[in-house]
């Protein structure tokens, strides 16, 4: 049963790479989309393609979610309260020991990663507490659990992401709303060339020798109910569970292990049915993949 159809849906950071793919994959499922960020010129050929191919409603806003002005005001232009945010929107800049590093750089990911994700959740958890009902994606990275190389901020900015939505969980503990956060290895987006500052040809390298993840991939996990691709190895953080339980688990052990896609963390309840307690199949496939955004 498809129970993602109809729900309200906000995606943010939804004009390219995970944000575009989870539109696309979550209007295929007849969600009712609402999609966030800042170039409003590809937002609406996103909304035009998908309206046409999967006849969908879909509203888009132009809305930088570091001003927390503008995200109050999309929230206020908005026709109905949510069912699920998709706290997608997020990014790298940089990439250098912190004492080589740009301030510059430092505000960009803190700036969109953190406080974005907080003006967002801010704006609309007040409104599911008082429906008592919703669900937060957040979309972190597995850098927020394995710091590397000259990471330093970014890595700070996701395991952030993931101390967040722990946090989120026990406040909301009580109601029947989740927060779960779906955390990527490598995946192929725009994610290099901003981090690079358009440098496409220092890009085009960072996947060399290994085949990372696309933006479908992480669509697909984002479902949870949908069908995951066979190779991926499917790693479900039990910490945290809204219920309040705390299972110990040697999650550093697991990392260390270099064939990790994707890190789930709780409460593992397919976002498309609040009220269903349930826990997806822990996922072992071999393939290789590195840690990254």
């Amino acid at each position: 049963m498809n129970r993602i159809q109809n729900k309200s849906i906000l995606v943010t950071g939804a004009s390219a790479g995970i944000g575009a793919a989870c539109a696309k994959r979550l209007a295929a499922d007849g969600a009712r989309l609402v999609l966030w960020a800042r170039r409003r010129d590809r937002l609406d050929e996103i909304k035009a393609r998908l309206a046409a191919e999967f006849g969908v409603t879909i509203d888009v806003d132009a809305v930088d979610v570091r001003d927390r002005a503008a995200v109050g005001a999309a929230v206020e232009r908005m026709s109905a309260v949510p069912d699920v945010i998709v706290n997608n929107a997020g990014l790298a800049a940089g990439l250098d020991n912190l004492h080589e590093g740009d301030p510059d750089d430092w505000d960009r990911m803190i700036d969109t990663n953190i406080k974005g994700l907080l003006n967002v959740s801010r704006a609309i958890l007040p409104a599911m507490v008082e429906r008592n009902s919703g669900h937060v994606v957040n979309i972190g990275s597995i850098a927020g659990h394995v710091v590397y190389p000259k990471g330093n901020v970014y890595n700070a900015t996701k395991f952030a992401v993931r101390a967040l939505t722990e946090g989120m969980n026990i406040d909301l503990l009580g109601t029947k709303i989740r927060v779960s956060t779906v955390d990527p290895g490598a995946c192929d987006t725009e994610f290099s060339l901003v981090r690079f500052h358009g440098d496409e040809k220092r890009a085009s390298t960072v996947y060399d020798g290994f085949t990372p993840l696309g933006a479908e991939d992480v669509a697909d996990v984002l479902r949870i109910l949908g069908p995951i691709r066979a190779e991926l190895k499917l790693h479900h953080d039990p910490r945290g569970h809204a219920d309040g339980e705390r299972q110990a688990e040697n999650l550093a052990e697991e990392l260390a292990r270099p064939n990790v896609d994707f890190i789930v963390a709780p409460p593992t309840v397919p976002f498309e049915d609040h009220d269903q307690p349930g826990q997806p199949d822990r996922q072992r496939r071999e393939q290789k993949m590195k840690p990254d955004g």
